[in-house]
């Protein structure tokens, strides 16, 4: 699914402040364009509260009106598998700040040990690991997964603002690390639990990732925001997540 995004009127601080993006040095005071406030700047305050609001208004009231739904999945997950319900992600934040976020459990227990034995199958380039037909994921985790429906304890942590509906994906602690200077530009915003990537298909290119992610910092809008939302839960919907 392809989405069209208009690019905003750029005034010349703004374009100082997005120029040169792959780690080059920024002319004037020597910044690189891989500075975390640098990016965050192209936010203004408006749209920071609007965008809060927004986050706040929806997170809170879709837990209310998914309370069955989370009551369910955690009969289902508990009785269809040994071991914890929800899963814990350790990741980075905006500014490189450390959080948990949870999701509910769609692997078997020592999943991430049996990652290592796995990394020659990833599909993806770069530092991000992704396998279609996982062996480590349970037949309960395939389903969840299929409608993106373990992402939703992420509303929790939308709320208490580690993250936001839109924005990059969150990237786990050990793999920041493996990032190069420009990719790490997407940290300089709150991660999302959906962003651009999900709406092209989850390509298995990190670079092309990253470029998406740049090209939502770059082009914060509500609408844009709105968008992303819109098609995203389109596209969930019909069962295309993987």
């Amino acid at each position: 699914m392809q989405i069209s995004v208009v690019k905003k009127t750029f005034s010349n601080s703004d374009l100082y402040m997005i120029g040169h993006r792959k780690g080059k040095n920024l002319e004037g005071d020597g910044r690189s364009a891989n500075d975390p406030f640098i990016l965050s700047q192209r936010m203004n305050l408006s749209y920071r509260i609007i965008k809060r609001f927004v986050d706040l208004a929806i997170s809170s009231t879709s837990l209310i009106v998914l309370f069955p739904v989370f009551a369910f999945i955690t009969l289902a997950v508990r009785l269809t598998s040994p071991g914890p319900i929800f899963y814990p992600c350790k990741e980075i934040g905006q500014g490189g700040r450390r959080f948990v976020y949870y999701k509910f459990r769609t692997m078997v227990v020592h999943a991430d040990k049996l990652r290592e034995q796995l990394g020659d199958r990833n599909e993806m380039t770069g530092p991000f690991f992704k396998m279609k037909n996982d062996p480590r994921v349970t037949p309960t985790g395939r389903i969840l997964r299929k409608f993106s429906i373990d992402e939703l304890p992420q509303l929790w942590s939308v709320i208490k603002g580690d993250m936001s509906l839109i924005g990059p994906r969150p990237t786990q602690v050990i793999e920041y690390e493996l990032l190069s200077n420009w990719q790490k530009q997407r940290v300089c915003v709150k991660p999302g639990a959906v962003c651009l990537w999900h709406l092209q298909g989850k390509s298995g290119d990190f670079d092309e990732m990253v470029e998406l992610d740049m090209k939502y910092i770059e082009n914060w809008s509500i609408w844009l925001d709105i968008t992303i939302l819109v098609r995203t839960a389109w596209y969930i919907m019909s069962g295309k997540n993987s």
